[in-house]
């Protein structure tokens, strides 16, 4: 079952956008304690996402009160939050549509992420690369077929997760989380303005690694550039920070940048 605008139920509308053209976005929270960890950055990229696609009309003190009333009844787990634009219009038309639809989901959290975590994971290099979209890069919108293919590749290997590159060949992130590596004092990450998701784990990292010994910069970069990286991590709101032993032939110890971010990151 789910929260569907308030009401439990298994059932939406046929008519609904996001079925018809994956037309919403979406976030992914950790349940910690019956509180959802950093919420106001969920919160924050709901918002933030409906404004880029001009969903509005969302009722976000209902849809807080609500986040707030299911993990209440979830010792540890995980929430997933989609807003569509709801039903309405004719074809791609978005007149009409005055009433957001709000779905709510609980799920347990992975429980890999803690086996992840002590032995660190393997990354393999994904066949499927991320088309370039300024507009809608950066969000999380329900368009998440590139996705869906990544997963379906790297089920082939024998890799954790998959190393994603854009059309032009650049790194961009994984299937399902950020991505960093140290080389030195430096810290990279790729840039997610042309593709990607800016994970509200992303946004704490580098806000984490201010002021800190390591500093951090976005970049465009191919894969190679990981093959003399001192150590690479990966990231995402559940996991919260994995780290990285293997990317193709490459091999990576658990290094220091993953100690100091795994404290603050729990």
């Amino acid at each position: 079952m789910h929260l569907i605008n308030g009401q439990w139920q298994s059932e939406i509308n046929a008519s609904d956008r996001a079925i018809q053209f994956g037309d919403g976005c979406f976030t992914t929270a950790r349940i910690l304690s019956g509180a959802i960890c950093h919420q106001p950055d969920h919160l924050r990229r709901l918002q933030q996402a409906c404004e880029v696609l001009l969903i509005t009309k969302v009722d976000w003190q209902k849809l807080e009160h609500e986040m707030n009333m299911l993990a209440s009844e979830t010792p540890d787990g995980v929430l997933k939050v989609i807003i569509s634009r709801g039903s309405g219009g004719r074809g791609y038309s978005a007149s009409h549509c005055d009433n957001p639809t709000r779905i709510l989901s609980v799920f347990p959290r992975p429980a890999f992420y803690h086996h992840w975590r002590k032995q660190g994971i393997k990354l393999a290099l994904s066949p499927v690369r991320l088309g370039q979209n300024p507009m809608l890069a950066g969000i999380k919108h329900l368009n998440r077929l590139e996705q869906v293919l990544i997963r379906t590749h790297l089920e082939q290997t024998d890799a954790e997760e998959a190393l994603v590159l854009d059309s032009e060949g650049w790194l961009v992130e994984c299937c399902a989380a950020n991505l960093f590596w140290r080389k030195g004092e430096q810290v990279f990450t790729p840039y997610v303005d042309k593709s990607g998701v800016n994970g509200t784990m992303r946004q704490r990292i580098m806000s984490y690694l201010k002021g800190s010994r390591w500093h951090c910069e976005q970049v465009s970069e191919p894969p190679e550039t990981l093959a003399d990286a001192d150590e690479v991590i990966i990231c995402n709101a559940l996991m919260p920070i994995i780290p990285v032993r293997q990317v193709e032939n490459w091999h990576y110890p658990i290094g220091a940048l993953y100690h100091f971010l795994a404290p603050l990151c729990e």
